[in-house]
């Protein structure tokens, strides 16, 4: 099931929402309990076998983090620690690398489970908890029914963002859905909605004509159009995705952090990836980078031990590491070498190379086949053969007025102008969520494109 389907929208939602507050506020537990059961009915949707394994994963965490607490300071904490992360970790390799790791020794096998949907996102949120237990952060929580409530949360649980239990542990016991709280939640569920049905569907689908086709048929013109309408499908699909899950924690009282900040007006690669999934850069930055050294002990090959990582975390494919050392060998020559530069020239230009970077990135992002990237990669800087074709150019022509609007509602402005006529005419914020939900509506009847990019990952 996704956000974006007409069975979450028509039926789930309305279900649960008509349940969830026919609770009185005051029995929050019972509350969590129907988020609870909920979520694992959300989860199940997609493949109810895999219900199974994240009771199991988030009980053993529990029952961890409660040893490690009663134990801290001893050596029996840091066995039960390395046990944690271990079977997180075992179970993540299991699902989603074995096959990619033993192609590399040569073992061609096909494992037959799927992957788990979000067990990336999951496994990293567990890691986090029993970590920051162990640091003595956080309190061990003593609940199964909350610590499966907060790993199992419908509204984050298949792609993210990765939410910290430190940053919702007191949720867990005590918050409130204000009449405020859920019209701004309804808002930004709406926004998402909009973002990933109106936006990231129409540019996802150009982008598949042109991308998915052989190298020999394609053009300089087909690749850069295509991949410029992957450039804005990843942005809306993935940040849509982000607001309708912070939207719906907002109407169930929980306030989860950003985790997209307009990344696409960013003037350095740098300040690029302080806007891209935030909430995985945290994780990495504070659980991987600083425990490895950080700053101050072999930064260099710290960086692109977290870069080789972040690609990985998005695939078992070569590519993705690829795409992961890319940003890291670009980040290093930002610290070292343009940092100056990038504060001196025209914001404008810095704004370009950032695009043109981010721009090649996605190309090395989409081919999982490196043989298929590599032959793009001549078309996309002319080197390929033929500069156009005809259906670049019919597409191109089709959606001359489309990728403006892409360019606009990719910044700061929309939300600007939404801000201002709310202050100025409080009626337009009901009205312009009535007008998105009735467009992605008539959209959603007649479209089949409604998967998540990041359900995958």
């Amino acid at each position: 099931m996704v956000f974006s389907s007409m069975t979450f929208l028509v039926l789930f939602l309305p279900i649960f929402m008509a349940v969830y507050f026919a609770v009185p506020a005051k029995y929050l537990n019972v509350r969590n309990f129907v988020l609870l059961i909920s979520s694992l009915i959300f989860y199940a949707a997609g493949e109810p076998v895999w219900v199974v394994l994240i009771i199991f994963s988030s009980a053993v965490d529990c029952l961890l983090g409660i040893l490690i607490e009663k134990h801290r300071g001893k050596r029996i904490a840091t066995v039960m620690l390395v046990i944690s992360l271990c079977a997180s970790l075992g179970l993540l390799v299991l699902f989603k690398y074995s096959e990619f790791l033993l192609g590399i020794i040569g073992i061609n096998i096909t494992f037959a489970p799927a992957l788990p949907i979000g067990i990336s996102f999951y496994t990293f949120q567990t890691m986090s908890y029993i970590i920051d237990v162990y640091r003595g952060r956080v309190a061990a929580q003593k609940s199964p029914l909350k610590f499966l409530t907060y790993v199992s949360m419908f509204p984050q649980l298949v792609a993210g963002p990765i939410i910290a239990y430190i940053d919702v542990q007191h949720m867990l016991s005590k918050r409130e859905s204000t009449l405020a709280g859920v019209s701004q939640g309804v808002t930004r569920f709406v926004m998402g909605l909009g973002k990933k049905v109106i936006f990231a569907n129409h540019a996802g689908a150009i982008a598949t004509q042109l991308l998915d086709t052989s190298a020999a048929t394609s053009s300089t013109v087909g690749v850069w159009l295509g991949i410029t309408m992957f450039f804005f499908q990843i942005y809306f699909d993935f940040s849509g995705y982000s607001d309708m899950a912070i939207g719906l924690g907002k109407i169930v009282g929980f306030d989860f952090k950003e985790n997209f900040h307009y990344p696409y007006e960013s003037k350095s690669i740098t300040d690029f990836w302080r806007r891209w999934h935030i909430s995985l850069g945290m994780f990495f930055r504070n659980y991987v980078y600083i425990p490895l050294g950080g700053n101050r002990k072999r930064q260099l090959l710290n960086i692109m031990i977290i870069w080789a990582l972040t690609g990985l975390w998005h695939g078992a494919s070569f590519n993705f590491i690829l795409w992961g050392l890319y940003f890291g060998v670009i980040l290093v020559i930002e610290k070292y070498y343009l940092k100056g530069i990038l504060t001196r020239i025209h914001a404008a230009f810095a704004h370009v190379y950032v695009l043109f970077v981010v721009m090649f990135g996605w190309l090395i992002f989409y081919f999982t086949d490196l043989g298929q990237f590599l032959a793009m990669t001549g078309h996309f800087f002319g080197l390929g053969g033929q500069i156009t074709d005809h259906l670049a150019i019919e597409l191109f022509l089709a959606n001359l007025w489309v990728l403006p609007i892409f360019a606009i509602f990719s910044t700061q402005i929309p939300i600007k102008v939404f801000n201002y006529l709310k202050g100025e005419m409080p009626v337009s914020e009901p009205v312009l969520n009535f007008t998105i939900l009735a467009f992605s509506f008539m959209l959603l009847i007649g479209q089949s494109f409604t998967t998540f990019i990041y359900f995958r990952f």
